[in-house]
């Protein structure tokens, strides 16, 4: 899971139109055109519905997506891309994991609870964002209590002022030496409050949560309120300090009702591998083995996806308007092999494509923070500067291309297989060669990969 923090403002988000939706995503996701216009015209209609009013943008449903294709296509990243472009609260769950063994009906909704505890995290990092400045200041006042000597009582006939005047000036040049780094040898004793509390397991497979019991609110303060001096050095105290400070401005009350709205209003929940639960036997079939699993697991999803009231330690969640993306292969069952009912609760379907030769060309070289700059970079940590010519990129999408028809097809994933075979050499060798600079042509990759690519056997192992 991934915690994505605001890139933009509140008002240039509102006004995205679905155009400029597709042309974010393509600075990171190649090709999928189909399902890039379905995610921007998903995403405005969730705009459009907060301008109505409110007696009927309650009714307004958010219209879900059914993204159809192959591994590694793209659909998990135009869902990520979304959800980080728009600030939304975003988390991906596996529907096959809840046809585990032991599994319950109640941890479907997890689902939800997960997504609640990510939009705290968020909501709670931007209020602590815009009282940094104010945290710092303190965290640093009390910081320099520690490193000073407590002022003295002025003697008989000593200008109290003065001492106070020169008590001053003192705290004025620790600070100064303290925020140009000369004290940062210097060790404190501070007094540390302990945050973790013990683990407890109630029930097996269940969480206290779902029990309806917060144990942290039933102890209070009994694992939080203790304390233990330590010895840390300046940079380290000043840190937690901040972070006590940073916590103290910040009103936890406030966070959870706003997270909670976020969730409500832009929650975005991507549910893979549908397909793995939907039963080719669901209408009629014998009723026997996984087939009943795989249907009790629709069943338990269908209420969250439909619009239901979940319980978090954070309040009470409706799941009404989070737009729920949900995505499969169907390469042997078919979406009309899902119940009805969850058929109907994604009535947007769009096909992804399978990625091409020039597909991967694009990707290894267009996105932001593409596949070869992001080699470049890591390799020129090393002091060695890296370079692909085109023939060498080709080359590469090409192998890539191969692999996956003569194995199983990955899509854009092969890429990061190839590549690191192509680089193992180099980056094992790169902290020893010094500066220099080394070109990847279309020599270069052949003789890393033509051998292994030739051989189908060894390519089902290494590529």
């Amino acid at each position: 899971m991934a915690i994505f923090l605001p890139e933009r403002s509140a008002t240039s988000v509102d006004s995205l139109t679905p155009r400029e939706v597709v042309v974010e995503l393509d600075k990171y996701v190649i090709g999928q055109a189909k399902a890039k216009r379905a995610v921007a015209i998903a995403l405005r209609n969730r705009i459009r519905r907060q301008r109505l009013p409110l007696e009927m943008a309650d009714e307004v449903t958010p219209k879900n997506i059914l993204m159809i294709g192959p591994t590694g296509v793209g659909k998990t990243e135009i869902a990520r891309r979304l959800a980080r472009l728009v600030q939304s609260p975003f988390i991906k769950v596996e529907a096959s994991k809840f046809t585990e063994v032991g599994y319950v009906g109640r941890d479907v909704e997890s689902m939800v609870r997960d997504l609640v505890e990510l939009s705290v995290e968020m909501v709670r990092a931007e209020k602590a964002e815009a009282v940094q400045d104010k945290a710092r200041h303190a965290g640093e006042e009390r910081l320099l209590d520690l490193l000073l000597p407590p002022t003295r009582s002025p003697v008989a006939g000593e200008d109290p002022a003065a001492v106070r005047d020169q008590a001053s000036r003192t705290r004025e040049r620790i600070r100064e030496q303290l925020r140009d780094g000369r004290l940062d040898d210097r060790v404190v004793e501070l007094d540390v409050r302990e945050t973790t509390m013990p683990s407890f397991e109630v029930i097996a497979g269940t969480s206290v949560e779902e029990i309806g019991i917060n144990l942290k609110d039933m102890m209070g303060n009994m694992f939080q309120g203790r304390t233990k001096t330590r010895r840390l050095k300046v940079p380290e105290a000043l840190e937690r300090l901040v972070a006590e400070e940073q916590a103290k401005l910040v009103d936890m009350e406030s966070v959870s009702r706003d997270a909670v709205r976020r969730v409500e209003q832009a929650g975005i929940i991507f549910i893979d591998e549908m397909d793995k639960i939907a039963s080719r036997d669901a209408m009629g079939g014998s009723g026997h083995g996984p087939d009943v699993s795989r249907e009790g697991v629709q069943r338990d999803i269908l209420p969250i996806v439909e619009g239901t009231t979940v319980n978090t330690k954070h309040g009470m969640v409706k799941t009404d308007h989070i737009l729920f993306i949900a995505a499969g292969a169907f390469h042997v069952s078919k979406p009309s092999d899902l119940i009805p009912e969850l058929q109907g609760r994604f009535p947007i379907r769009v096909e992804l494509e399978p990625l091409t030769r020039d597909d991967f060309i694009r990707i290894l070289t267009e996105p932001r923070n593409a596949l070869v700059t992001q080699y470049v970079a890591l390799i020129g940590t090393e002091d060695v500067t890296l370079s692909f010519t085109p023939g060498a990129v080709e080359r590469i999408a090409d192998f890539a291309a191969r692999v996956n028809e003569i194995t199983e097809n990955i899509g854009a994933r092969r890429l990061h297989t190839v590549m690191e075979r192509l680089l193992d050499e180099l980056s094992f060798d790169a902290p020893d060669i010094g500066r220099q600079s080394v070109t990847i042509d279309e020599a270069y990759v052949d003789r890393m990969l033509a051998d292994i690519v030739k051989n189908e056997d060894l390519s089902r192992y290494i590529l």
